[in-house]
């Protein structure tokens, strides 16, 4: 809740006019409880989570050849009851495990300095800080992967999330409860780190579930913005991980490619890439002579 009572209070606060983003923002949120505005969280999953990966399941579902030729696995055809169930048992695991944790550890998103105040911050310091966040929870989820890579993790935890051995939009946050309490320690490692305004706060999780949402779409579109961005792993990358399933030692990282770089763990990946390259080439070759 805004420490103002008006706008002209508020401008006589900073000694300027608002912006009218900032105008906007006092209209909403200047009586409302910080607490609320934080759970607006829960609503922004539930939201996303629904409505990001429908068309292209409905597109697959009904009419798959104009996205067929995409397809990473193109011999595995998605069902819709296989798509309510994924849906139904995420929408069901956050109701048990993450919306109660999300419920009570408001004090602590207070305590780091999350703040819902103006003034607003700029688009540069939003970007910066929104880079921070991407980073940090990429390197510390990369090692939580890998861990439940091991032999007891995968059993007990991690074998649920890979059940999809193609993945689907879907099923980006399909797994234990105990995984997606786990992994949820990195996503709110950056903003412990770096505090950030709530409008921030809320745009990270957007675009950390809409990018995991795109990684695991099962589909590698060429005109994908994402492929703009450097050492971006896209769907192709993390489908590969779910392609060789328990065994898979290669490509734990959630977003970028670097730590599977540096720590050598992409080399399946990159032999896999290789030998596809050949066989297409020797594929070429023979249809040349042909005509």
């Amino acid at each position: 809740m805004l420490p103002y009572s008006t706008l002209a209070e508020a401008e006589v606060m900073f000694g300027r006019s608002l912006t009218a983003s900032e105008m906007l923002w006092f209209s909403y949120s200047s009586r409302m409880p910080d607490y609320i505005l934080y759970y607006h969280n829960i609503l922004f999953f539930y939201v996303f989570y629904s409505l990001v990966p429908l068309p292209l399941a409905l597109l697959e579902l009904w009419a798959p050849q104009v996205v067929s030729p995409y397809k990473i696995q193109r011999n595995v055809n998605l069902k819709s009851a296989s798509v309510f169930q994924c849906y139904k048992n995420v929408v069901y695991v956050f109701l048990l495990a993450v919306w109660p944790l999300q419920a009570i550890s408001y004090p602590m998103i207070k305590l780091v300095g999350i703040r819902t105040s103006l003034p607003l911050p700029s688009l540069g310091e939003m970007a910066a800080q929104l880079a921070v966040y991407f980073l940090i929870e990429d390197y510390f989820n990369y090692w939580i992967h890998r861990l439940l890579h091991s032999k007891w993790g995968y059993e007990k935890i991690h074998k649920v999330h890979h059940e999809f051995s193609a993945p689907i939009g879907f099923a980006a946050p399909y797994a234990h409860w105990a995984e997606v309490l786990i992994l949820g320690i990195p996503s709110f490692l950056g903003p412990a780190i770096a505090p950030c305004h709530m409008i921030t706060f809320w745009l990270w999780f957007v675009l950390r579930q809409v990018e995991a949402i795109d990684t695991h779409s099962g589909y590698d579109f060429p005109l994908n913005l994402t492929k703009c961005i450097p050492f971006y792993g896209g769907a192709d990358y993390h489908d590969y991980h779910h392609y060789i399933g328990g065994q898979s030692q290669s490509n734990f990282a959630s977003v970028f490619t670097y730590c599977d770089y540096i720590y050598g763990t992409d080399k399946g990946y990159r032999y896999h890439k290789a030998h596809l390259a050949k066989l297409k080439e020797l594929k070429d070759g023979i249809d040349a002579k042909r005509v």
